[in-house]
């Protein structure tokens, strides 16, 4: 059960903030300010405005720490003071982390070499290493709260954020943890990073309408918008969220993984492969097709994508892919890699627990080959009892997760 909500995003700092500008469809992409983009052919992302770590830990903390795992702990310290558990009282073996990424500390890896060649090896942060590996986000949040429980990182690229929650449920499942701290965190804004992306021609290159350019399922879509932020979520065993009297949002029901075995960065172009992850989600969550009333779609807004993606939503859904209201938050929050999944992980919380679908905001000339519901445009009220989440990564990695209303005596909407 989900009991605890927490993120650092583009457009919010805070969940009540996240959550009433991805409604009113505010995008967060702008011009880069916290690099120099000249001789780059992409100027814009979405960067997370005003943060400020010294608001979640002390300034030793923050020195030590990468600003993904800064992110990873502003919204683990956000999770756990709104599901009301007071940690201290677990048995500490029986509280987890699974914080997934999917590049750890690029921008450190590449400031940390520069160092090393402008200035010579003595000047080197001793905390380099332990700073930019992609496990440090779950042990620092291990480390705030004294959790000795299962504290684990999985790098599986984009679809990383996803996959936590996958294995979140295995852990609780197997009578491994009573709780989890779950989610994916993603801070790889860099002139390096940004350079590799657009060279591959994956980044949007509307550099003149920074807000408008992320298009899943448009017509005119070009590419992605790099983004970054984290999300955590305090998931529960039931009895365990009961006995306490917590406030539940949404059942964490299932969810399943494949490979697509075909490509290092395009998908399975038949989408057949992310078709048997929805699939295996829903048979893991005992939910039938027909069931499903949202799909967070990965929706990336680049060519090959968007029309994938459609495709295996008609092959897992069948005929009621039609009927079926799906929506991308990238279209406002950019690409946050490895943090993506689970930013609609919580979008799809959220759609649950409020009875609102977020849009998806610059669909203004929809692709003939992406001809599914997409909330173009405005967000829609809706009761929404199941809602899957989608997201794919390079290499061929698929996740899908599924939510499902929780009606019983001690929560629900």
């Amino acid at each position: 059960m989900v009991t605890g909500l927490g993120c650092i995003t583009p457009i919010g700092l805070t969940v009540d903030e996240f959550w009433r500008n991805l409604v009113a469809g505010v995008s967060g992409v702008d011009r880069i300010r916290s690099f120099d983009t000249s001789g780059l052919g992409c100027h814009i992302a979405a960067e997370v405005k005003g943060f400020d770590p010294l608001h979640y830990m002390d300034a030793r903390t923050a020195r030590r720490c990468a600003r993904f795992s800064q992110f990873a702990i502003a919204a683990a310290c956000q999770a756990v003071e709104d599901s009301g558990l007071d940690v201290s009282r677990c048995d500490p073996y029986a509280v987890g982390v699974v914080m997934n990424t999917g590049g750890g500390g690029v921008p450190d890896i590449a400031e940390g070499e520069r160092t090393y060649l402008e200035k010579g090896p003595g000047r080197v942060s001793a905390f380099l290493v332990p700073m930019l590996a992609p496990n440090m986000p779950s042990c620092q949040i291990a480390m705030r709260y004294g959790i000795k429980g299962p504290v684990v990182t999985s790098v599986a690229a984009c679809a990383a954020g996803a996959y936590a929650f996958v294995e979140a449920k295995w852990i609780i499942d197997r009578g491994e943890a009573d709780v989890i701290i779950v989610g994916g965190s993603e801070a790889s804004l860099h002139p390096l990073t940004i350079a590799a992306f657009d060279n591959m021609r994956a980044l949007s290159r509307r550099n003149h309408d920074p807000q408008g350019a992320c298009r899943p399922f448009d017509r005119d879509r070009d590419g992605f918008v790099f983004g970054e932020g984290a999300v955590a979520l305090v998931v529960e065993r039931l009895e365990h969220a009961l006995a306490r009297g917590a406030r539940i949002y949404a059942e964490l029901a299932g969810g399943a993984l494949t490979c697509d075995a075909y490509h290092i960065t395009a998908p399975e172009p038949s989408g057949e492969v992310a078709a048997r992850a929805m699939t295996g989600a829903l048979r893991s969550a005992g939910v039938q097709p027909d069931e499903v009333d949202y799909v967070v779609a990965h929706g990336t807004g680049t060519p090959l994508n968007d029309v994938t993606e459609t495709m295996a939503i008609k092959k897992a859904l069948g005929e009621h892919a039609y009927r079926a209201a799906i929506s991308s938050p990238k279209s406002m929050v950019g690409h946050l890699l490895g943090g993506a999944g689970a930013l609609s992980a919580l979008t799809a919380v959220l759609a649950i627990y409020q009875g609102i679908i977020p849009p998806t905001i610059n669909l203004e000339n929809p692709d003939p080959a992406c001809d599914l519901d997409y909330v173009p445009g405005s967000a829609r009220r809706a009761e929404v009892r199941t809602a899957m989440v989608n997201a794919f990564g390079f290499g061929g990695q698929n996740a899908s997760v599924v939510f499902r209303r929780y009606d019983g005596a001690a929560g629900g909407p």
